[in-house]
């Protein structure tokens, strides 16, 4: 039976450019490859569904591969930035655990 792992980090929260409205936090590059691996096949677009803990607010959504990082990254709903009180250029401190791990 596969455990499922949490990946922890911090990262700074920013606005997409092309999409105004949208945030992201950006997964450091071996976390990314660590995720690539445990997830098993992809879903639409490359996706892979997580369940995020930032503070107190816990949520599931999925997270995107990027093609200008090469990395993840992970959509911060306005929500969860207000609950949390973060804004863009924000740090923030990021729990992930994959939702559909790879047996």
């Amino acid at each position: 039976m596969h455990s499922v792992e949490t990946f922890e980090f911090t990262a700074e929260l920013w606005e997409w450019d092309a999409q105004g409205g949208w945030f992201f936090v950006t997964l450091p590059p071996d976390l990314s490859e660590d995720v690539r691996f445990d997830a098993g096949p992809p879903r639409g677009f490359g996706s892979v569904r997580v369940e995020v803990t930032v503070g107190s607010t816990t949520w599931r959504t999925s997270v995107f591969p990027s093609n200008e990082t090469g990395s993840f990254v992970l959509p911060v709903k306005k929500a969860v930035r207000r609950a949390e009180g973060i804004d863009a250029g924000d740090p923030v401190a990021v729990s992930l655990t994959l939702v559909d791990a790879a047996p």
